[in-house]
């Protein structure tokens, strides 16, 4: 059976050091997998976009989409789902929620250091999604139990409260001295974590990407649906069965 592609889409940014971090993951993937054909795409800002890096794929092997994404919404909904509305393609699930998520989060808060009495605030990007806000709920509560303490969550757009409000709502009556430290939940460096970065906290805990879990994720993303894609696909010329 011909491997499918795995074609990992993300939304596109034009910070260069965003565009690093989220091809770094594709990087790990490639170097955990020796022989998969890994390729990426986007659903904006930067190209090839998804459909076409799907269509050219199709010609030659079944292809996955992976959403290098946190949760369900627009783009997972419509643009991937559009791209893979033919045989021989199938969309995996975003990356998140995924219990791997939180273990880089609490990496990137011990390297912040907060202290006891310190207030942690997840920034999320946000979606007017439902089913984004639940995954983002799911990690709020995965994250509180691992650091045993209360975690407030802001949202980029698309959601409320705005970072900047659930900051100031966590520094509210707080000992002096005591910091609001923001858990970075973004992927990668560009707009919303240049937002975050101005929302007033104390301490801004680095992007996800790049770190080699969430290659690690990617790839149980694809699997779960690689048999699917390659049970309607057809190779060039072969005769469909009657």
């Amino acid at each position: 059976m011909t491997a499918p592609v795995l074609v990992g889409c993300s939304h596109g940014t034009d910070s260069p050091a965003g565009r690093a971090a989220i091809s770094s993951i594709l990087v790990d993937v490639a170097a955990a997998r020796p022989g998969l054909d890994v390729r990426e795409a986007f659903v904006d800002v930067q190209q090839p976009e998804v459909d076409d890096v799907v269509t050219q794929a199709v010609g030659a092997a079944p292809a996955v989409v992976v959403p290098l994404l946190l949760s369900v919404g627009f783009h997972v909904k419509v643009d991937v789902a559009r791209a893979v509305d033919r045989p021989g393609a199938a969309a995996a699930r975003p990356l998140g929620p995924d219990p791997r998520l939180v273990d880089i989060l609490v990496d990137r808060l011990t390297e912040a250091g907060p202290a006891a009495d310190d207030a942690v605030v997840l920034a999320a990007a946000g979606s007017t999604d439902p089913a984004a806000a639940d995954a983002v709920r799911q990690v709020v509560a995965a994250l509180e139990q691992r650091l045993g303490r209360p975690v407030g969550v802001g949202y980029g757009a698309g959601a409320h409260p705005r970072v900047p409000v659930a900051v100031a709502a966590a520094r509210a009556g707080r000992a002096p001295g005591a910091r609001v430290v923001v858990a970075s939940y973004l992927l990668a460096p560009g707009y919303f974590l240049d937002r975050v970065l101005e929302a007033g906290a104390d301490v801004v805990t680095r992007a996800l990407a790049p770190d080699p879990r969430l290659a690690a994720i990617s790839l149980d993303r694809y699997d779960e649906v690689a048999a699917q894609a390659a049970a309607t696909w057809r190779a060039p010329g072969a005769v469909r069965p009657v």
